[in-house]
């Protein structure tokens, strides 16, 4: 099957993201123009107004084009990927945050990658030749680096970014994997990947270049490297 059969619904869970929605929409199209997909904007009751400007870009681009699927009230990520999931009319799904940190100029790479191989499942990488991280100061970086060097020697998944976020799937893989998956915050993107690989899916891996983001605050507290051990130790129990 080549491109021109295949639709991508690109998911992208949104809370206060005003300052980059319209950015990043027009950098979907503007790195996608023979490609068809959709944009499934899944916003969180931000008070920011965030939905207000979705629904301008809908008139700008159309209805079938940015799909507006919000929730009343902040409701967790793996969440937003399964209520995202129920209105998507692809067979593949790309997630991605809205915030900038994901180009979307690395879109095509995951496609070709995608074509080129078969996989079930492309994950950008910010640690193979190639990738890296813009913007974070050192410790940010360790501690990254830390958590994935840790959670590859005790869960060995061959996949060398195991908290990314910027991943393209085929939908009943998606579907599948999710429906698995019970963690929330910032240990879903990684329990994803483990039972993926467990599962046998076929993964690809992309190097990307993650930037912190542009506009707004960062949403990760100082608990995430708490959390982020306790899911690793559930992980190590459950898979």
């Amino acid at each position: 099957m080549d491109a021109a059969k295949k639709k991508y619904s690109i998911i992208v869970p949104t809370y206060n993201e005003r300052l980059n929605i319209a950015l990043i929409v027009y950098l979907i199209f503007k790195h996608l123009r023979d490609v068809d997909f959709e944009i499934i904007v899944v916003d969180d009751g931000s008070p920011d107004g965030t939905q207000e400007d979705v629904k301008q870009l809908q008139t700008l681009y159309g209805e079938d084009r940015i799909l507006l699927r919000p929730r009343p009230k902040k409701l967790g990520l793996g969440t937003a990927y399964i209520h995202g999931l129920k209105h998507a009319s692809g067979n593949f799904v790309v997630i991605m945050d809205a915030d900038l940190s994901h180009h979307p100029k690395y879109l095509p790479s995951f496609i070709k990658k995608q074509l080129e191989t078969g996989a079930s499942i492309v994950t950008g990488t910010r640690y193979i030749k190639g990738g890296g991280v813009h913007g974070w100061n050192l410790m940010r970086k360790l501690t990254s680096r830390g958590a994935n060097v840790l959670a590859q020697t005790l869960l060995w998944p061959d996949v060398s970014d195991l908290t990314g976020s910027f991943r393209l799937y085929k939908k009943s893989v998606l579907e599948d994997v999710i429906s698995s998956c019970v963690s929330k915050g910032y240990v879903f993107q990684m329990e994803m990947i483990v039972r993926a690989s467990r599962k046998g899916y076929h993964i690809e891996e992309v190097p990307i270049t993650f930037v912190d983001r542009v506009f707004g605050s960062s949403k990760l507290g100082g608990s995430e490297i708490v959390e982020y051990l306790k899911g690793l130790v559930y992980l190590l129990m459950t898979t």
